[in-house]
């Protein structure tokens, strides 16, 4: 890259002058400031010492020192001790050169151990909510972005498809269902088990209201919390699920085939929300097969004395000496919580895989979790713990606030999706974005659309950021969106199709002998694709990948107003340009790919 290009003759240039290595670390050039005339700059304070001379001398000597060294650089100007470097125009023009054809630019090949990257995780009492479409999108897309950087990525899913949370669908259905199935009801299955969760929640707060004492307003604020905790527990319902969870445990035949039944319709509804959302797994676990290894776990680390059992049975990790808490590993009738099957799924990935990292993309309100599971591993002896990376983001918030699912008021994944292709096709229509287009071809834009600009709008967000999401703002063809990035490659795409038709062909060659600004500006952006994606990888961060495309969309669309190219009258200069062309939509679709956006080529 260019940066270590010039570390290297700067370093060399110093040597020759000052007979002296610079220190290597602190040889860092950034973008010249559009102020000055320049493509990156170097500050040389911390070298003056080093080199015997005042800012002003030192830079001008080196500057005039790199000329003679290399002739890629072709003008220095000294702005005090801060030394501005414009690169040749033949620099570019090489890399252009050896890169305008090159459709997988900036990517590296596949090697090395494995990288585990979990994401999704869903429950199978409810259907995928928007909360679920940020991680499934963020969790594919840093590893397509880790891919692309040669990591070798095993995508899994963790399915937690056991607990108390899954019995109470289980016995919603049992009391209210009616034997009802996705067929009957004309319902996708995950979306008709949310409906019986929903439905328990609702059942059970009648329940606790109607075991609360008569004087219940009058009392205290703890003696309310007391009552209400009392009525929580002493619930039938609520016993009954706890009662169904023991039979599951105990592998109860009626209550596991109710369980295979109700969780494989939540799976086919699963994988109809995936598929249309664009993301896979190499590998699915399942906490049901997973939390037995944990409770191995908990059983070995009885026995070296690193877990002890408390007087009620229950299970514990004691990590105050760290500046933690003491931690459940087991309840105290026996049955396991989520650290449990944690441990055991880590244990199983490492005998599966031996991964360098394993990475969790999971929200921020689980950041002790993954402190903690790290911390126990450790402790029971297994020193990859602290290969685990918690990948946490912030949450999706709406317009009107947090979602929750108990109360059936979360924004439904597969609503969503119809809502942005629905709301894609509304703007496109009115903007006449298909006219030209059959209706089928039209479907599909709508999709591409939709789709793409509730991955862009998603994606283009810090992770670690909570977010706002706008289905209307995340549609506009103008601003930092999805379709204006999309629009832009259709763009390109009509450029290429009108020369074509025209007989122009593209060619390899370049013929060309200076570039001009807006020329040389396309090219420098495109060069610091490998670093973008090496960053991005990095960072885990699609952010900077979604950044990238929307200013090189910026960048070809000011390239395109202030240069002509099919009109050029110049031939070596109109092919010139139709390559650049080429490159620029190359490297849009390349980019996009990592973040799962189709680049439609007629809009």
């Amino acid at each position: 890259m260019l940066e270590q290009v010039l570390r290297q003759l700067f370093i060399k240039s110093f040597m020759t002058l000052y007979g002296q290595e610079p220190p290597v670390q602190q040889v860092n050039f950034q973008k010249t400031r559009p102020e000055f005339e320049g493509d990156m700059t170097i500050v040389v304070f911390p070298f003056v010492k080093l080199a015997g001379r005042n800012p002003e001398q030192l830079a001008n000597e080196m500057g005039a020192e790199m000329i003679k060294e290399s002739d890629m650089i072709a003008k220095f100007t000294v702005v005090k001790g801060f030394l501005n470097l414009l690169i040749s125009d033949r620099f570019w023009m090489d890399f252009f050169k050896a890169n305008h054809e090159n459709r997988a630019f900036g990517r590296k090949p596949v090697e090395g151990k494995a990288v585990v990257v979990e994401y999704s995780s869903p429950n199978t009492n409810k259907p995928l909510h928007l909360g679920h479409i940020r991680n499934n999108l963020l969790g594919w897309s840093v590893s397509e972005i880790m891919k692309a950087n040669g990591k070798n990525v095993v995508r899994v899913n963790l399915v937690n498809d056991r607990g108390i949370h899954i019995c109470k669908s289980m016995l919603a259905w049992q009391k209210w269902g009616n034997g009802c199935t996705p067929e009957s009801t004309g319902k996708k299955g995950d979306h008709l088990i949310g409906d019986f969760y929903v439905l328990f929640d609702k059942k059970y707060k009648e329940e606790v209201k109607s075991l609360l004492p008569e004087n219940y307003a009058a009392l205290s604020e703890k003696e309310q919390e007391e009552a209400k905790a009392k009525a929580e527990a002493d619930a039938p319902l609520m016993q009954e699920a706890r009662e169904m969870l023991r039979k599951w445990e105990a592998n109860d035949p009626e209550v596991r085939h109710l369980w295979e039944t109700m969780n494989q319709w939540v799976y086919d509804g699963f994988d109809v929300t995936y598929n249309r959302l664009g993301v896979a797994f190499e590998k699915i676990y399942y906490e049901s097969h997973t939390y037995l290894l944990g409770k191995e776990l908990v059983q070995e680390g009885l026995e070296k004395g690193v877990l002890y059992r408390r007087d009620d049975n229950s299970v514990w990790c004691d990590l105050r000496d760290e500046g933690l808490d003491e931690k459940l590993l087991l309840r105290r009738d026996g049955t396991s919580v989520y650290m449990t099957q944690d441990l055991g799924t880590a244990q199983l990935r490492v005998k599966e895989y031996d991964p360098e990292k394993l990475i969790y993309v999971v929200g921020n309100e689980q950041i002790y979790h993954f402190d903690v599971l790290k911390r126990v591993l450790v402790r029971l002896g297994r020193e990859w713990g602290n290969d685990i990376e918690h990948l946490s983001y912030g949450m999706v918030e709406l317009p009107n606030g947090k979602m929750k699912s108990r109360e059936g008021t979360v924004v439904d994944a597969d609503d969503l999706m119809d809502e942005m292709v629905a709301t894609a096709k509304g703007v496109s229509e009115e903007l006449g974005k298909a006219k030209d287009l059959s209706p089928e071809e039209a479907d599909k834009l709508y999709h591409t659309i939709g789709l793409g600009a509730l991955k862009y709008f998603i994606l283009k967000v810090d992770p670690k950021k909570t977010m706002l999401f706008n289905p209307e703002e995340s549609i506009d063809f103008n601003g930092n969106t999805g379709p204006f990035v999309q629009y832009t490659h259709a763009r390109i795409c009509s450029v290429l199709r009108k020369a074509e038709e025209q007989g122009i062909k593209l060619e390899s060659e370049m013929k060309i002998s200076d570039l001009q600004p807006k020329e040389k500006e396309i090219i420098v952006m495109m060069y610091g694709w490998p670093m973008v994606l090496n960053q991005a990888a990095e960072n885990r961060s699609p952010a900077m990948v979604a950044n990238f495309i929307f200013d090189l969309a910026k960048e070809f669309n000011q390239f395109y107003q202030e240069c002509n190219i099919l009109k050029e009258a110049d031939a070596d200069r109109r092919m010139f340009r139709l390559q650049v062309c080429d490159m620029v939509a190359a490297l849009l679709r390349n980019a996009s790919e990592l973040l799962g956006i189709g680049m439609p080529e007629r809009m």
